[in-house]
C-alpha cells in the first residue's frame, strides 16, 4: 500500500534520509524507531508531503504521490503529532469534525461520527463534545487528536511520537486503545517512536533507522532475537529481555492443543507476560486458552513460559 523506492532527503549538506526503500502492506502497523536525527520523522512526513523527497519515489496503491495535490493527499490520511495541535477556540466536536466538514459530509453524519469516535476512545460524548481543549487533560487532548485523525475514515494513519509527553499510565492506556482500534478498523498505521518497548508492544513490524538509513525491518520477535547490528541490539537492551520476549508472543503461540482444563480461559491473543500475571494472580500452573471465536485452543502451562524458544536468546555483544 505504501512504497518507498530509494528515497532521499537533504537539508543543505545534511542527508536526513539516504536511499530508503521499504513497503508497508495494507492494514499493517509499521513502527519507525531510531536515535534522534535518524530520519524517522522525516520519512513519516514525506508520506503526506509535509516534506518533499529530493530523490526516489513514494507510492500509495501504486500511485506516485508527487502526482497528487498535497491537500488532496492529506485529506486521505490521518495525522497525529506529539503536540496534538487542536484548535483552541473550537469545541471537541468541531475539532474532530474538521476533515469531514471539508469533505462535505452532512452535519448529522459528522455528529454521529464524533459520538462514535469519542465512545471508541473512552470519552463520554455527552460530556466532552461541547468541551474546549483547555478544559481537557493531556491524555484527553491526545484522545481527541486521535479521534480527529480517524474522523474521515482514512485508510492510512500517520503518528509522530504521539504519546511521548504523557505519563506512563495514560500512555499505556492510549497504546491499548490504539491497538484495539487498529484491530477493529484495519487501518494502515505508520508510527514513529524512540521507545523500543512501545515499538514492541504496538508494531506488526519495526523499521530501525540510523543516520538516514534503514538498518533493519522485521517483526518484533525477529528484532528481539536476531538484531541486525549493534545499534539494534542496544535499542533492544538486555534489561528484562525475557519479559520483553514474553510480551511479543501470545498464549495461542504456546498453548498445547488437544488438552483441556477448567477455569476462566485466556483469549489466544493474550501476550505471554499477561498470561504469566494471570497464573500468579490465580495461583494456577495451567490455564485454558480459547481462539477468537471462543472455541477451545488448548492449555497453556507455566513451564511453557520458561522453556527455551527455538529462536534462542538475544546474542551477546561479543557474538
Amino acid at each position: 500500500m505504501i512504497e518507498f523506492e530509494r528515497v532521499s532527503k537533504r537539508f543543505g549538506s545534511w542527508t536526513a534520509v539516504d536511499g530508503v526503500s521499504f513497503t508497508v502492506a495494507e492494514g499493517e502497523f509499521r513502527v519507525l524507531i531510531g536515535p534522534s536525527g535518524s530520519g524517522k520523522s522525516t520519512v513519516l512526513r514525506m508520506v503526506n508531503r509535509l516534506i518533499p523527497a529530493d530523490e526516489g519515489a513514494i507510492r500509495i496503491d501504486g500511485e506516485d504521490i508527487a502526482s497528487l495535490k498535497p491537500e488532496e493527499l492529506r485529506r486521505r490520511m490521518g495525522y497525529v503529532i506529539q503536540s496534538v495541535g487542536l484548535f483552541p477556540h473550537w469545541t471537541v466536536e468541531r475539532n474532530i469534525g474538521t476533515v469531514p466538514a471539508l469533505l462535505g459530509w452532512p452535519k448529522a453524519r459528522i455528529r454521529d461520527r464524533v459520538a462514535e469516535l469519542l465512545e471508541l476512545l473512552n470519552l463520554d460524548p455527552r460530556r466532552y463534545r461541547s468541551a474546549y481543549p483547555h478544559q481537557l487533560s493531556g491524555g484527553q487532548q491526545q484522545r481527541v487528536g486521535v479521534a480527529r485523525a480517524l474522523a474521515a475514515e482514512p485508510r492510512i494513519l500517520l503518528m509522530d511520537e504521539p504519546f511521548s509527553a504523557l505519563d506512563p499510565i495514560t500512555r499505556a492506556s492510549l497504546q491499548a486503545e490504539l491497538s484495539a482500534i487498529h484491530r477493529r478498523t484495519g487501518t494502515t498505521v505508520v508510527f514513529v517512536t524512540h521507545d523500543m518497548d512501545e515499538a514492541l508492544r504496538l508494531g506488526d513490524s519495526i523499521a530501525v533507522m540510523d543516520h538516514g538509513r534503514l538498518i533493519q525491518c522485521a517483526t518484533p520477535l525477529e528484532i528481539l532475537t536476531r538484531p541486525a547490528s549493534p545499534l539494534v541490539r542496544d535499542l533492544v537492551g538486555r534489561e528484562e529481555w525475557g519479559l520483553k520476549r514474553l510480551a511479543v508472543e501470545t498464549a495461542g503461540d504456546r498453548a498445547r492443543p488437544q488438552e483441556s482444563v477448567g477455569g476462566e480461559p485466556l483469549p489466544s491473543e493474550t501476550p505471554l507476560h499477561r498470561a504469566l500475571s494471570e497464573m500468579v494472580t490465580r495461583g494456577a500452573e495451567r490455564l485454558p486458552v480459547v481462539d477468537g471465536d471462543g472455541r477451545p485452543a488448548g492449555v497453556l502451562h507455566l513451564s511453557d513460559l520458561v522453556r527455551p524458544a527455538s529462536d534462542g536468546p538475544l546474542p551477546d555483544r561479543a557474538a
